[in-house]
């Protein structure tokens, strides 16, 4: 078998996290982004983390909501991590069934640069490839995966073959993702087909 001699170094990850937690604290979809950053960290990939929260960052489709009549906009030092990124990992948590509130507005801005163009003349986006974490704890992470992979698609986003992963536990109130359980274990750190799909679309990625 012959062994894999692939250099990463020179690839640079962003993970952006849309919890709708305000501190930038270790939220069930920050533990699952850690796993697919911490397997490209590994392989030599620079990870850089964005909590969305941590920043002011207004609704809209313009690439800087001050000039709409907003206070303050933080969004334009977010897009220069973007730009600088080769690969871009959203995550969110599931709320009846849909992605966050906070994952709506990244998509908006992420769709108020779309008319950006790199210095060949091309899609700032193009060459970049995306996918998608997401968590919950009863159903949604096909629906959810489906509307982000379209978006970052149609943005331009180069989606590879299994770009989502997920977790989410039994329908009704129970444990999220990295929880405590009574024996001391953390829900989902053991699933199988959650922890199979986080390094596949890790990869692909």
């Amino acid at each position: 078998m012959t062994e894999d001699t692939t250099d990463f170094t020179g690839l640079r990850a962003l993970f952006i996290n849309t919890t709708l937690k305000k501190k930038p604290e270790e939220s069930h979809t920050k533990l699952l982004l850690n796993a697919s950053a911490n397997i490209m960290k590994e392989q030599g990939v620079t990870v850089e983390h964005v909590h969305m929260l941590s920043h002011e960052v207004p609704p809209g489709v313009m690439p800087d909501m001050t000039e709409e009549g907003w206070d303050r906009d933080d969004w334009p030092q977010i897009w220069e991590k973007v730009k600088a990124a080769n690969i871009l990992v959203v995550g969110t948590p599931i709320w009846l069934g849909e992605e966050s509130s906070v994952c709506r507005v990244l998509i908006e801005r992420l769709y108020a640069m779309s008319g950006e163009l790199n210095d060949k003349g091309q899609s700032s986006y193009y060459g970049k490839v995306g996918g998608c974490v997401i968590t919950g704890n009863e159903d949604g992470i096909k629906h959810v995966a489906q509307t982000l992979a379209f978006a970052l698609n149609h943005l331009g986003y180069t989606i590879p073959p299994q770009a989502d992963a997920g977790w989410i536990g039994e329908a009704g109130p129970g444990p999220s993702y990295g929880d405590k359980l009574d024996d001391g274990s953390r829900a989902g750190f053991d699933n199988d087909f959650t922890n199979r799909n986080t390094t596949f679309m890790t990869w692909n990625l």
